[in-house]
């Protein structure tokens, strides 16, 4: 993977997916101490960022491969994105979720015209089910996040991002299997070499966390409520380029996510799902130590999907630990 294929993956988005808005959020700036930019990848079709990876993906694939099909595993938005994908070339499109599945992403899902399998309670278990069927029966099994082509994809919104804001000091990026992470280092090291990349994971789930410290991939327990980022094991070729290109990583608990969706919701009009809103706990975990070298930064924070459940939504409401405006 490298910046080469990050720009092709963007012309071959040209006609596919409208650039997504980066916005300033001057009361966030208020409560973070930061100069805050904020990347709107909620306002996706798909209602999140991983759309560009399904439809970078899809599109490289020959007429054969799509008549096979695709089959993945999915706590919901990497799923929707095949789904969208394989809709809008034609493919058979199959995503196996563990239990219980977000009611609002499993209707996503079928609104898109995937064919759904809930299998096991772990997305290790649903994940090892969709490999057991596209061997099967000769489809594309698509990884979350070791595929070339989806952290291509996925790396055409920070071209789009460090293009418009040249002059940011960091991008913070939330991190499940690591796609977006290793995506905005290969833009950042090439696009804007001054900007550093932070990368934020749920400490109930920190297996990417403790690979880039360790050095090599570890498997660690998978605890965390906040659904994207929940992921028990590193994954080699994201650790790779993350090893070689990240800042820091920092780890934050469910609750300062849940914090952090709700300022983005009085602060900057913007319903994030907790996954979304990990990027502000990064920065607001970070702001809160003692030196904070992030303050009066120019900092990208990515809003990656805003694809939340009622559940969710009410217990965010119900968050009283927020700083006033």
């Amino acid at each position: 993977m490298n910046i080469d294929a990050i720009r092709a993956a963007q012309t071959t988005l040209v006609g596919l997916l409208d650039p997504t808005p980066a916005w300033g959020a001057p009361a966030l700036d208020e409560v973070t101490g930061a100069r805050v930019v904020l990347k709107h990848e909620e306002v996706q079709p798909t209602g999140a960022f991983k759309v560009r990876g399904g439809l970078n993906l899809l599109a490289g694939m020959s007429a054969a491969e799509r008549a096979a099909g695709v089959v993945s595993a999915s706590t919901g938005n990497h799923g929707q994105s095949l789904a969208y994908a394989a809709r809008r070339f034609g493919a058979r499109c199959r995503i196996v979720l563990p239990e219980p599945a977000n009611p609002t992403k499993l209707r996503a899902l079928r609104g898109w015209g995937a064919e759904l399998v809930l299998r096991g309670t772990t997305m290790e278990q649903a994940s090892a089910h969709a490999v057991e069927l596209a061997e099967r029966d000769g489809a594309r099994f698509v990884h979350p996040a070791n595929e070339p082509a989806l952290v291509a994809g996925v790396g055409s919104l920070y071209l789009e991002l460090l293009t418009s804001h040249p002059d940011l000091d960091y991008v913070v990026v939330p991190v499940g299997g690591g796609s977006g992470a290793a995506a905005a280092c290969l833009v950042a090291a090439s696009v804007a070499p001054r900007c550093r990349v932070i990368a934020v994971q749920a400490r109930a789930s920190r297996a990417a966390h403790d690979s880039w410290r360790a050095g090599s991939p570890v498997s660690r327990p998978n605890r965390t409520t906040v659904e994207g980022l929940a992921i028990g094991s590193g994954y080699p070729s994201t650790q790779a380029v993350l090893r070689e290109h990240l800042a820091d990583f920092v780890l934050v608990d469910d609750e300062q996510v849940r914090v952090a969706q709700l300022l983005l919701l009085t602060h900057a009009h913007t319903m994030a799902e907790g996954a979304g809103a990990a990027s502000l706990a990064g920065l607001l975990a970070l702001g809160a130590q003692p030196g904070a070298q992030l303050a009066g930064a120019r900092v990208g924070v990515i809003v990656t999907g805003g694809n939340a459940s009622p559940a969710e939504l009410a217990s965010v409401l119900g968050t009283s630990q927020v700083t006033a405006a």
